[in-house]
């Protein structure tokens, strides 16, 4: 019997203080990372999916930004 998954990680890249498109308030943005591997026996293989989001502290609105826009703020 194989066990076979997938595991989704989040790594935190930077804290920023921007203004946020949704509240207009200036607040900190968690810039992140989210990325999924395929797993057997629990063990993660390789990424197969890479995405960047910022998410407002102040209101909680998280939303997805292309790779080069993150490169950008780091």
């Amino acid at each position: 019997m194989v066990i076979f998954g997938w595991r989704t990680t989040i790594e935190q890249l930077r804290m920023l203080s921007l203004v946020c498109g949704h509240c207009h308030q200036q607040a900190a943005h968690n810039l992140f990372r989210r990325y999924t591997k395929p797993t057997i026996f629990f063990i993660p293989l390789f990424t197969i999916s890479s995405r960047y989001g910022l998410q407002c502290t102040f209101c909680g609105v998280s939303y997805d930004i292309s790779k080069m826009h993150a490169h950008q703020l780091v």
